[in-house]
């Protein structure tokens, strides 16, 4: 297969030359890791204000730092790296934070990159790395079904698509295919051929966008088998609390 230009690839050369595509790559990694960094925060039960500073602040540590410069796109996948570099950013936080409690301080703080040889295991918690690649899945799952939805748009099919769209991952509503057929003037069988293909093409676009975070073909389809792993976990989650009457989304 053709294999696309790495993100990280990409944020390395921002780091560099600051070009076009690279800038356009920085503010993307803002919009899709800044829920994914912030819920991992949140998750080690830090405020929402605190976390929201946190994430301001290690998401300028990353170019100032030039981090991607340094990372080797061949050991590892982007999401590894980004959570790695957040657990040692928040390590120096800690520090940090002490420091400034001590002498009796209280401040929005600009942190210094500390030691990455070893860090202590509990400041990546099971349940915070658990959270982090949860809110990855579904950022990466939401990113695609708007370009979906825009694709529809583009095509006249608002309708067409609102309606299909409860038949893709994690929707909350439910309906046959007989009454969606109805519903959109469709028979049957057209109503499920419309939905295999919206099917394949969410699923395209997911790939596509995880293949950007990764070097090869092998680790794209690791990273495709943990990404369906964490929401299969979330939907189950979420038919709990369905259940439970208690669903926020």
């Amino acid at each position: 297969m053709n294999f696309p230009t790495t993100r990280w690839s990409l944020l390395a050369q921002a780091s560099a030359d600051g070009g076009v595509q690279a800038r356009k790559a920085l503010e993307e990694l803002c919009g899709r890791y800044w829920g994914p960094i912030h819920q991992f925060l949140r998750a080690r039960q830090i405020s929402d204000p605190e976390a929201q500073d946190l994430t301001q602040d290690f998401m300028m540590h990353l170019l100032q730092k030039s981090l991607f410069e340094r990372a080797d796109p061949l050991r590892g996948r982007f999401r590894s790296f980004l959570l790695g570099a957040l657990v040692r950013f928040l390590a120096g936080a800690t520090i940090k934070r002490t420091a400034l409690k001590r002498e009796g301080t209280r401040s929005h703080y600009s942190v210094e990159e500390v030691g990455s040889e070893s860090l202590p295991e509990f400041f990546c918690e099971p349940e915070a790395a658990r959270v982090f690649d949860r809110e990855w899945a579904l950022t990466i799952l939401e990113s695609a079904l708007e370009r979906v939805r825009l694709e529809y748009a583009q095509q006249g099919r608002v309708e067409v698509f609102a309606v299909l769209r409860q038949f893709l991952p994690d929707s909350a509503e439910s309906q046959s295919y007989r009454q969606a057929g109805r519903q959109l003037g469709m028979a049957l069988g057209t109503v499920k051929s419309e939905v295999h293909r919206l099917r394949r093409r969410l699923h395209a676009l997911v790939r596509e966008a995880v293949a950007e975070t990764v070097s090869t073909p092998h680790e794209l389809e690791e990273e495709m088998a943990h990404l369906q792993r964490v929401l299969m976990e979330r939907s189950v989650e979420f038919a709990r609390a369905v259940q439970l009457g208690v669903a926020d989304s």
